[in-house]
């Protein structure tokens, strides 16, 4: 149930992610609104998830907190069939984001937890969250080519509402005893240069990542690939990530988080370049979307073992929420702001990718401030650790 909860979850962002810029688009906003609205609704993920998660902590309450999420999600994102102005579908998608921040670090801890009494890895239940993403990106591509550019919004309630009733089905693996207390604040860690250092790249990363997320889709467009081909593009990047989840422990117990991170985020600033100068070659594009099982799926893999391996076990869901706050949320909504400015309508996609691979470059050499042994949980935890 897990499985088909990532499926669900990831099939959700393969719907979405890709072509909110079309629908937008067809709803007549212009590249500057469409990236100042996904920078807006990505705000949301800076509140949210540390919100959510307190609670999820504190009342030991994971699932409840994830159903809750879900339940609210799809009930705000059905407004959007009532909304047309900019402002209206910002409140729409602004507090779909607000509740969608709930289901994300829930779902880690529990599955985390799960993983940890059984033979099953993390990453062979992660994976199916890939195929999702690749299955309706896929689906969606190709619905775009026959119906409206409103699909994306019609497929999203379905899969919103399967989303939650999935959840419903899953069994919370019984609690070990406390060994740890949950006193003292989350942000006595986060302010530890081991933590802090990954928390910069990560939002570098993220950043960089704001024009592929709100262009991607037009840009292939406007270089002349049909939305089926776009799909199967986007698609191609996904399945790469479904052989490095089956790997991931692995690779980490191998190479360790520092190695890991560095190599994914400087072959993530390649791959921006590369869709800067050479988009039009398709051979260009399928590596590119090779290198995303690395920008995405190796980098995420990592994050959430580092978390996890960090932190005491009173801390992982608000570690996680702070990840994604600051990462995905404050991160990525300077991203989509910044390629929205830079975009003008496809004039200045070279410009966006140039500042996207720049990003990500910085990202990669931030981790040059923190050790890799502390990083790679070879040392201690401590607030004094370095």
């Amino acid at each position: 149930m897990l499985a088909l909860t990532y499926w669900l979850y990831f099939g959700q962002l393969g719907v979405l992610v890709p072509y909110l810029g079309i629908f937008l688009d067809g709803r007549g906003f212009s590249s500057q609104d469409i990236g100042e609205l996904f920078a807006v609704i990505t705000l949301a993920r800076i509140l949210g998830p540390g919100l959510w998660a307190g609670v999820a902590d504190k009342t030991g309450n994971a699932i409840g907190v994830m159903r809750l999420g879900c339940f609210l999600t799809v009930l705000t994102f059905s407004s959007v069939f009532y909304f047309s102005s900019f402002w209206g579908l910002t409140l729409a998608f602004g507090l779909m984001m607000m509740f969608w921040t709930a289901v994300l670090p829930q779902l880690e801890v529990i599955t985390m937890n799960a993983v940890s009494t059984s033979s099953t890895t993390y990453g062979q239940i992660r994976l199916w969250g890939s195929v999702g993403f690749i299955c309706l990106t896929v689906s969606a591509g190709k619905a775009l080519d026959i119906f409206s550019t409103e699909t994306p919004v019609y497929v999203s309630v379905a899969v919103l509402s399967l989303l939650f009733i999935s959840t419903l089905f899953i069994t919370v693996p019984s609690k070990k005893a406390k060994t740890e207390s949950s006193t003292g604040s989350i942000w006595t860690f986060v302010k530890q240069k081991p933590f802090a250092v990954f928390i910069f790249a990560s939002a570098c990363l993220q950043i960089s990542f704001g024009a592929f997320y709100g262009f991607f889709a037009l840009y292939m467009r406007d270089l002349g690939y049909s939305g089926q081909q776009t799909g199967v593009f986007i698609a191609l990047g996904v399945l790469a990530e479904v052989g490095i989840f089956l790997v991931a422990r692995h690779l980490i117990s191998r190479f360790g988080v520092w190695n890991l991170l560095f190599a994914s985020i400087v072959l993530t600033a390649l791959r921006w370049y590369l869709l800067a100068d050479f988009a039009e070659f398709i051979s260009v594009i399928v590596i590119s979307q090779i290198i995303h099982a690395l920008s995405f799926g190796l980098t995420h893999a990592v994050s959430v073992h580092f978390i996890h391996q960090y932190l005491p076990a009173a801390f992982h869901s608000r570690g996680q929420a702070v990840y994604i706050s600051i990462a995905f949320g404050l991160g990525g909504a300077s991203g989509n702001y910044l390629a929205g400015q830079q975009w003008s309508q496809g004039a200045n996609a070279y410009e966006a990718f140039i500042t996207a691979a720049v990003f990500a470059g910085v990202g990669a050499l931030s981790l040059f401030l923190c050790s890799k042994k502390v990083m790679d949980g070879e040392a201690s935890r401590t607030p004094q650790s370095n």
